[in-house]
C-alpha cells in the first residue's frame, strides 16, 4: 500500500507562533443524579487551554473527573455549568477538528480494519475513493499495512489500539483526545505504542496540533507530556501543573526525569499529609471509604517493613518494585494512614511504630491489632459495633446504615462504603455480615473489640 502517503503535518514556526489556545475551558462543573438530595459532584471548576504544538496531561486517579473533561469537550456529555469554547469558531465547528482515542479500543467487532478506519469519514460523507485513499494512508502510517482485510477479532491487543488511532487520524483533527490509550495494554505492548506515538509527534506526521491525554501513571506522563494538570479527587478539581521541560526523546533514567517523577508524588501526596482525617471525603461516619482489600494493606506494610526500605520507602521506587501503578498504590497508602498504620509526606510512605508492630505480628495478633485501628480511626466502623452491642439480638440490617449515609452521599458511594467497612470489620473479626439477609451480627466477634 505504499502507493499511499499521509501528508505531514510538521509543527512549523506558523503553528508554534499563534498564541491563542485551541480550547479554553471555564469554571467547568459536572454533576451526576442531580434529581437526588445528594447531587454527585464530579468536576469542579475546572480551568484548562490548551494550545498547540503541546502535549498536555490530565493525571489523576480514577474517579478524580479526567475522563469526563474529555468527554465534555468532544462534547459527547454536556457540563453542568462553566463553558468549552473553541477560539475563533462556533463550538460546532471546533468539536469537527476534534478526535478522540478511547481505553476500550470502541471497534465495530463485524467491520475490518479498513472499514473501522472509515467509519469517521463515511459518517462525514466523504466520498468513497477520498475516504480510502485516507484510511490506506492513515493504516500505513501506524504500522498496520497489510492488516486492512483483517477483523478485531484476529488482532492483539495493540493493534486493535492502533486502529483506534488511525481511526481518529484519519478525519485529519487539531486535537486528539486520549482517554488513558495505553492502560488496557501489556507492559511492553504499551511501550511500543506509546514510543511510536513519541515518534510520529516528533516528526509531525500526524494532522494534529495538539493531543490532550488522560492518564494515572506518572512516569507515562513525565515521559510524553509537556505540561502535567494534576486532579484531586471527589470532586475533580486541577490542584496544580507541572510543565515538563526535557527534550525529546526523554530517557526514563535520566535524573532529572527522575526528580521530575518525585516531584510530581510528593505534589500527589502533599495536600493528604496535613489533613490527618481528611484523606477521604466527609468526616465522621459520612467519610467515603475505598475498596482495598485486608491483604493488600498488610501485603504493603510487609513489604515496606521489610528489606530495603525498612520501614521507609519512596513512593517512586515502591511503585516500580510492586508495578503498582497510582490508582494502585495510593488507595492502599491513604487507607494505612487512614488507621494509622504510616505516615505519607513528601512522596515518602513512613510505617508508624504500630504499623510496624503489626509486621512482626502473628495473624491473630493483627486481627486485635486492626480491630483497635478500626474502632478507634473508622467511625462507621465503630457505630456499626455499637448498635450492635446495644441490640438484643445483636443484629442490625445493613440497609439502615446505607441509608443513613445516603444522607450525606450517593446512592453508589454508600454501597461501596458500607462493602468496605464490612470487609474490614471482616477481616479484624469486629462484626460479621450474612449476605442472603444483607444484616449485621456479632457472630464470632473479637472480645473486645
Amino acid at each position: 500500500m505504499s502507493e499511499y502517503k499521509l501528508e505531514v503535518w510538521p509543527m512549523n514556526v506558523a503553528v508554534e507562533a499563534r498564541k491563542e489556545p485551541l480550547v479554553c475551558v471555564r469554571g467547568l462543573c459536572k454533576a451526576y443524579d442531580q434529581s437526588e438530595p445528594q447531587a454527585r459532584l464530579v468536576l469542579d471548576r475546572v480551568d484548562l487551554e490548551l494550545r498547540p504544538a503541546e502535549i498536555v496531561g490530565l493525571l489523576g486517579r480514577s474517579g478524580s473527573g479526567k475522563s469526563t473533561l474529555l468527554r465534555s469537550i468532544a462534547g459527547l456529555t454536556q457540563p453542568t455549568a462553566g463553558s468549552i469554547d473553541f477560539p475563533g469558531q462556533p463550538a460546532e465547528a471546533g468539536r469537527g477538528e476534534i478526535a478522540m482515542v478511547f481505553q476500550s479500543f470502541a471497534l465495530f467487532p463485524w467491520l475490518t480494519v479498513l472499514d473501522n478506519v472509515e467509519v469517521g469519514l463515511e459518517a462525514r460523507g466523504v466520498a468513497v475513493d477520498e475516504r480510502r485513499k485516507r484510511a490506506l494512508a492513515a493504516i500505513n502510517l501506524i504500522g498496520l499495512d497489510g492488516y486492512e482485510s483483517a477483523y478485531p477479532k484476529e488482532l492483539s491487543g495493540g493493534m486493535r489500539q492502533r486502529v483506534g488511532l488511525a481511526r481518529a487520524l484519519v478525519v485529519h483533527p487539531k486535537v486528539l483526545l486520549m482517554d488513558e490509550p495505553f492502560s488496557a495494554l501489556d507492559v511492553l505492548t504499551a511501550e511500543t505504542l506509546r514510543t511510536d506515538l513519541l515518534d510520529l509527534w516528533c516528526e509531525g506526521s500526524m494532522p494534529i496540533e495538539s493531543i490532550l491525554l488522560v492518564t494515572h501513571n506518572i512516569e507515562e506522563a513525565v515521559l510524553m507530556c509537556d505540561r502535567i494538570l494534576i486532579f484531586g479527587s471527589n470532586p475533580g478539581r486541577v490542584v496544580g501543573e507541572v510543565r515538563v521541560p526535557l527534550p525529546q526523546p526523554r530517557n526514563r533514567l535520566d535524573p532529572a526525569f527522575r526528580n521530575l517523577v518525585e516531584h510530581i508524588y510528593a505534589r500527589m501526596t502533599e495536600r493528604a499529609a496535613p489533613v490527618r482525617d481528611g484523606l477521604f471525603p466527609g468526616t465522621g461516619i459520612a467519610m467515603v471509604l475505598p475498596r482495598v482489600s485486608p491483604n493488600r494493606l498488610a501485603g504493603l506494610i510487609e513489604t515496606v517493613a521489610g528489606t530495603p526500605y525498612d520501614g521507609r520507602a519512596d513512593l517512586p521506587a515502591l511503585a516500580g518494585g510492586l508495578q503498582m501503578e497510582v490508582d494502585d498504590l495510593f488507595p492502599v497508602a491513604e487507607t494505612l494512614q487512614l488507621l494509622r498504620l504510616a505516615e505519607l509526606e513528601g512522596g515518602d510512605l513512613t510505617l508508624t511504630p504500630t504499623g510496624m508492630r503489626f509486621a512482626s505480628m502473628s495473624v491473630d495478633e493483627r486481627k486485635q491489632l486492626f480491630a483497635q485501628q478500626l474502632m478507634v480511626y473508622v467511625p462507621l466502623a465503630a457505630h456499626i459495633r455499637r448498635v450492635l452491642d446495644e441490640r438484643p439480638t445483636q443484629q442490625a440490617p445493613a440497609r439502615r446504615f446505607r441509608d443513613e449515609l445516603e444522607d450525606h452521599m450517593s446512592e453508589s458511594y454508600a454501597e461501596a462504603t458500607v462493602r468496605s467497612v464490612t470487609n474490614w470489620a471482616r477481616y479484624a473479626e469486629l462484626f460479621a455480615y450474612d449476605e442472603e439477609r444483607d444484616l449485621f451480627t456479632l457472630e464470632n466477634p473479637t472480645e473486645e473489640g
